[in-house]
């Protein structure tokens, strides 16, 4: 199932809400379907009863239904159907329990994930590494196929979906990271690889924008990225569950195009570690926390800096990953 994060209007005002796609193109409102279910069975505090169980955040769902969340959407996809069928069509007070993408054009899909406690990101793919230590003349250390490696960044700057990517002041290079991006379901510490997918709610597109001139200085003295990375990272349209994949790990082709040109091109799957072994390393002696968020890395021939191709304001980037959809973005105006 696909699941959203979207705003539009409602008697609750224009606020961000949690939806899960029905069709390719109608997205239940999932807190509106339980306050149908409340209001059907007459309970005094429906409005309530539906904010506690559920909330329009999916990272609150994911806290309250922890283990369970999957099989919860699921739950509501069906009292959906049962409402429906019944001629059930709004709440009320008047909110719908559904709409068509087609038919509102002031629906607008927002970062799936609305709060993340921890990012990281790894650096699996082994052609985009090789690339790299081929830029600056070295070899790829021996370390690098010791340890699945990954970088703590900030989770303040993500952003979703059609939103513009910001150009820093301290920038000259702004690239773009075609990445698979993975949420956290269930907390879990001391995770063995062999239950690792146990933990995954499920799977995303991930831009991982970075300005490359300011992330070189950074490396150069042996920290960061940071200032490198931390303005802005992409995250969308939808977050697939793990249950479309039979608890197995999923390898979708994926790409980039600016302006409609294809720029790279490559598949999940080409990673050198696989999930379940990097949520293994990052989890020794340390909490993976609900909500958190991971990245895979670049994949090969997945940046800017990879094919000395360098996107420029205004362009449009898409990345595509195969079943999860189209993550669009236009690049904005360098800040003075």
């Amino acid at each position: 199932m696909k699941v959203c994060m979207f705003q539009r209007s409602s008697f609750l005002g224009n606020i961000p809400r949690l939806g899960v796609f029905f069709n390719e193109t109608t997205i239940i409102d999932v807190k509106f379907v339980w306050l149908a279910v409340f209001e059907e069975q007459g309970r005094f505090n429906a409005i309530e009863l539906a904010g506690h169980k559920a909330p329009s955040s999916l990272s609150q769902v994911l806290k309250i239904h922890q283990e369970h969340t999957t099989e919860f959407l699921q739950e509501t996809m069906e009292h959906y159907v049962r409402l429906t069928s019944k001629g059930i069509l709004k709440t009320s007070f008047e909110g719908e329990l559904a709409f068509d993408l087609r038919d509102d054009k002031s629906a607008k899909l927002n970062c799936p994930i609305d709060k993340i406690n921890c990012y990281r990101d790894f650096y699996a793919h082994e052609k985009h590494v090789a690339k790299g230590f081929e830029k600056r003349g070295e070899p790829i250390p021996d370390a690098w196929y010791e340890i699945p490696a990954y970088y703590k960044g900030a989770t303040s700057g993500f952003i979703g979906n059609d939103e513009t990517i910001p150009w820093p002041s301290y920038t000259q290079k702004l690239d773009y990271e075609l990445e698979f991006g993975l949420v956290i379901g269930r907390d879990g510490k001391n995770i063995k690889a062999e239950n690792a997918l146990d933990h995954v709610f499920g799977y995303t597109i991930f831009n991982d924008i970075s300005a490359r001139d300011i992330q070189k200085k950074e490396m150069a003295v042996r920290l960061g990225p940071a200032k490198g990375k931390d303005f802005c990272s992409v995250v969308g349209p939808v977050i697939i569950t793990a249950d479309e994949f039979n608890k197995t790990e999923p390898n979708l082709k994926m790409t980039a195009t600016i302006n409609g040109e294809l720029w790279s091109e490559g598949y999940t799957g080409d990673s050198h570690y696989s999930w379940a072994e990097m949520i293994e390393h990052a989890s020794r002696e340390e909490w993976l926390l609900t909500t958190d968020f991971m990245g895979s890395g670049t994949v090969g021939t997945g940046c800017g800096l990879e094919i000395d191709k360098w996107i420029q304001p205004g362009d449009i980037i898409e990345l595509e990953i195969d079943r999860i959809g189209k993550l669009k973005n236009i690049v904005g105006i360098p800040q003075r």
